[in-house]
């Protein structure tokens, strides 16, 4: 069992870092660093990678913070709009934050006429390194409480072993991204590049059956509707997508940047 010690704030001389926060940071940076990497190694154009990537993190947070508002908790701002610019006070979904990428994504593909699912396992690939370490930071601080266990992987909460879904889903997110190594040195992997279809289909299972484990007996509690959260009813949406991709027949692979077209 893990021993229950919660980590909010890094004292810094006067400064005091928020862990959260600093988790956050740097599985972005992980992220971005991998994934410039493997644009290069594919020959496409890394400064335009650069650009989308900027624009693709301010409306993955304006995302996160819009959904969490809406379907989690809309009372602290409805009383108080100015609350949605407190990122500091917590309350993000990562679906939101999906969604803010995925559409500057696809502006961004559009406006600069880029082949979309190349660049899009390019980002893909990097996401669940990004995610994974930015789910330590959930862990450090005990934000995600789930339900009472005796497990091995639960934490001795004040008032009970429970599972931590923060740590749960950094396992998951963590797992992901070394079945993406693996499947990135094998010559299929390399020709088809299939990340977005198998980290939909992947993440949306696993976070549909995870939430099951978070905890529904405490305050602050995450909303549900009919059973179900937020986050599972989109998990189905991205596993039903991932699945759907995987499954249709493959167009001929778009030709990256250099490469001759009869």
């Amino acid at each position: 069992m893990i021993p229950y010690n919660r980590l909010t704030y890094l004292p810094l001389g006067p400064l005091h870092i928020q862990v959260w926060g600093l988790f956050v940071s740097l599985g972005i940076l992980a992220a971005l660093i991998v994934g410039y990497r493997r644009a290069r190694r594919l020959g496409l154009d890394h400064l335009a990678y650069l650009d989308m990537a900027a624009w693709m993190i301010m409306a993955a947070l304006i995302g996160a913070r819009l959904l969490h508002a809406v379907a989690y908790d809309p009372a602290p701002f409805l009383n108080d709009p100015w609350e949605l610019l407190r990122l500091w006070h917590g309350g993000m979904s990562v679906y939101g934050g999906f969604l803010g990428a995925a559409a500057a994504f696809a502006l961004s593909i559009h406006f600069r006429k880029l082949p979309f699912l190349a660049y899009a396992d390019v980002f893909v690939f990097a996401l669940p390194l990004g995610l994974a370490i930015g789910r330590l930071g959930c862990f450090f601080i005990h934000d995600h409480p789930g339900v009472l266990s005796d497990s091995l992987l639960a934490v001795n909460y004040p008032g009970g072993a429970r599972f931590d879904h923060g740590l749960l889903l950094a396992l998951v997110d963590l797992s992901i991204f070394v079945l993406f190594v693996i499947l990135e040195r094998t010559r299929r992997s390399r020709s088809r590049r299939p990340f977005l279809a198998i980290f939909m289909l992947a993440y949306g299972l696993a976070r549909f059956g995870l939430d099951f484990l978070r905890a529904w007996d405490l305050p602050g509690a995450d909303a549900r509707y009919l059973g179900l959260t937020p986050a599972q009813y989109l998990s189905l949406v991205m596993a039903a997508a991932g699945l759907a991709l995987l499954l249709r027949k493959r167009r001929p692979a778009e030709p990256g940047p250099g490469q001759l077209t009869a």
